[in-house]
């Protein structure tokens, strides 16, 4: 499995952007022939390469394409920074939930902007996850 930008955190062209989309069109094709898509409990390295690179075309497409026709809430910084650290140490949201100590529906709540974060769950954040303690403050 060929594997592209490897070591980049953001697009910021719109040729790297196609580049991307291509590339996922044909890792998720490659991944059914191989019936690597077929368990959805699987995190095999197709899963995960197709994760990777869909993150970096959502992350250009919220920064960097206005959908018109679409009304689409912008994810705060802290919020991004989050799902960074997790994506970093490889955790989904029910460990994160566990790490924090509340419950998976309230952490949905707060990844999607419905909920506040409470005090006792910005310092979890913080002393978890390495937060930066300015960034929760100004987006918590």
């Amino acid at each position: 499995m060929e594997k592209i930008f490897e070591n980049e955190f953001k697009l910021t062209t719109r040729e790297d952007y196609n580049v991307v989309l291509s590339h996922v069109k044909k890792l998720i094709r490659e991944a059914t022939e191989r019936g690597a898509l077929d368990d959805p409990e699987d995190d095999n390295e197709y899963i995960q390469e197709i994760g990777r690179l869909s993150r970096l075309g959502a992350e250009y497409e919220s920064e960097y394409i206005q959908f018109t026709h679409l009304k689409i809430k912008k994810k705060s910084p802290l919020i991004r920074e989050i799902e960074d650290e997790m994506y970093k140490r490889k955790i989904r949201q029910k460990e994160l939930s566990e790490i924090l100590g509340i419950d998976g529906p309230t952490l949905s709540k707060i990844m999607h902007q419905k909920r506040a974060i409470s005090m006792r769950t910005a310092k979890k954040l913080h002393k978890s996850l390495n937060i930066d303690p300015k960034l929760i403050i100004e987006f918590a």
